[in-house]
């Protein structure tokens, strides 16, 4: 039979603050993406500047952005996450 679940257990404030980073990485994306595909895309299609054959307002938005992205996901699971048990520690057992 499972223990109930101790919600003062440190696992969950960790768990929450990641969460909250992964909320702050999602609305980062969606600023970067709407930012570039509505402010250099709203020009007529004959202004608009090309790179490697794409639309600078594509290229920006979904060609740099996932560059991007994947690099600040990246540094951010490095540095701001960590390892966590799922297994209850010996001395939280009673």
């Amino acid at each position: 039979m499972k223990k109930p679940v101790n919600p003062k257990d440190k696992r969950f404030k960790i768990a929450h603050r990641e969460a909250l980073i992964g909320v702050v990485l999602v609305i980062i994306n969606f600023l970067w993406w709407y930012g570039f595909a509505y402010g250099l895309g709203s020009d007529k299609v004959e202004d608009y500047t090309y790179i490697f054959g794409l639309p600078a307002w594509f290229f920006y938005s979904c060609i740099a952005g996932f560059i991007v992205m994947v690099i600040l996901v990246s540094i951010t699971v490095k540095f701001l996450f960590k390892d966590v048990p799922f297994e209850e520690e010996e001395g939280e057992r009673r």
